[in-house]
């Protein structure tokens, strides 16, 4: 793509000196600093720290000055502990998804709603998003911000909108083939059911799709089922990262290049650190990714954990955007699984898988007690023309995915070989991991 057809929403912002970013970060921040001071939860943790004004805070390395705050914290805040504006400016509340107990709340004005809607929208038209696409959104609507974030932000570019939400596979491929639907959110594991949906169809085939993008978002992903997804239907597939405190979707986003997420450091500012010892990763290694948000008045939100792992990516974007990147994540502090003392991400694990030929869109990962040691199971669907072929061909895939994963993992997994349809298949959030050891 030339430089001239690189599409932007706000071509002097995207592609901003580094100086004037950081200006715009420390503006922000200082306020985003003296508001918190307002709330009943930051208030005295910033004084313990000696900060009474926005003022005291110098330079972006003053970040450091403040306290990391953690979804404990939120809990601990609930239901107004970080709320900066009177409650009658609240027009929303959303909640983070997948918590239990004490939820994590988040409050938005309407200045708040705006700026997130402008996010959303500056990242899709990143993506090759425009007003003439249609598209179709099938995440969950509620308090999880992924359904109506992305929505909000669509209507904003100007595009048409379909509401579908999730579930109901065969509604969903009613809207696109008699809409016309050109771009679609969803999980990634959702569009793979999409796909079997399609080719079990008496009534529709893949050309009478106008489909040209996807969004996925929700669920860590491995780049092999990225491709996997855009060999089955035949589209792009755009990463997009988010979380609901931090104004839901749209906060770091892939452009037409696909080269890496930009993090939109005019709204965010981003840190690396390492997780054991709190201090900052060299430039371009792996760590943590802790953001602090600059652009909500409602709930300021200083040095968030978000438990991510990921690392700052050096090499310049063809597109010609300054704000930086990062890769895509390897993983989470809290859903790294230890196994006989050995460290293990999920993600390892749907690596192997997804290289491998014959195996299907769902598995499951289940860590039990064998006695006093850890016991690893990999359940694994495979297609259905590997299902009817020779059992020794289906043995040897078998010890090809045990061999792999002990290779990259230093963990013997025991390899199930499940016929297709077999897993539980989620419309939503798909659920990957099972950890059945009784609880310390």
């Amino acid at each position: 793509m030339s430089a001239r057809g690189i599409p932007y929403r706000d071509k002097a912002v995207e592609t901003a000196p580094r100086e004037v970013i950081e200006w715009m970060q420390l503006t922000a921040l200082r306020k985003q600093v003296a508001a918190a001071l307002k709330t009943p939860f930051y208030g005295p943790r910033l004084a313990e720290r000696g900060i009474s004004s926005g003022e005291d805070i110098k330079t972006l390395a003053d970040i450091r000055k403040l306290p990391f705050t953690t979804k404990n914290d939120l809990r601990e805040a609930y239901p107004f502990g970080l709320l900066a504006v009177p409650k009658e400016e609240v027009v929303r509340v959303h909640a983070s998804s997948g918590t239990t107990g004490t939820p994590t709340v988040i409050y938005l004005t309407q200045h708040d709603l705006d700026m997130a809607s402008d996010t959303m929208a500056r990242s899709l038209q990143a993506a090759g998003g425009t007003k003439d696409d249609i598209i179709q959104n099938m995440m969950t609507y509620g308090l999880f911000t992924g359904g109506l974030g992305f929505h909000y932000g669509a209507e904003k570019m100007g595009a048409m909108v379909i509401p579908t939400s999730a579930g109901n596979t065969l509604r969903q491929l009613k809207f696109m083939k008699d809409f016309g639907t050109t771009m679609i959110h969803a999980t990634p594991s959702y569009l793979l059911h999409l796909h079997a949906a399609i080719e079990e169809a008496t009534d529709l085939k893949r050309s009478d799709l106008k489909l040209r993008k996807a969004i996925t978002g929700a669920e860590p992903h491995s780049e092999e089922l990225r491709q996997k997804i855009q060999d089955k239907l035949g589209i792009e597939v755009y990463n997009c990262y988010g979380m609901s405190e931090l104004n839901g979707p749209g906060v770091a986003f892939e452009c037409v290049f696909r080269t890496g997420l930009h993090i939109w450091e005019d709204r965010y500012i981003m840190e690396i650190i390492n997780p054991d010892t709190l201090e900052p990763v060299a430039e371009g290694e792996t760590g943590e990714l802790v953001m602090t948000i600059l652009c909500r008045d409602a709930m300021p939100l200083l040095r968030y954990r978000t438990r991510d792992l990921t690392r700052i990516l050096l090499d310049p974007c063809p597109c010609g955007r300054t704000h930086r990147r990062i890769a895509r994540f390897t993983g989470r502090t809290d859903d790294m699984l230890i196994i006989n003392g050995v460290n293990v991400f999920p993600s390892q694990i749907e690596e192997v898988l997804l290289k491998a030929k014959g195996v299907g869109a769902n598995y499951l990962i289940i860590v039990e007690k064998a006695g006093d040691l850890d016991r690893l199971t990999v359940q694994v669907e495979i297609t259905p023309e590997m299902f009817a072929d020779d059992a020794r061909v289906i043995n040897a895939l078998r010890d090809t995915l045990k061999s792999e994963m002990t290779a990259l993992i230093t963990i013997n997994p025991h390899i199930e070989i499940k016929q297709p349809g077999s897993l539980p298949v989620s419309e939503g959030k798909a659920k990957r991991v099972e950890d059945r050891r009784p609880k310390a």
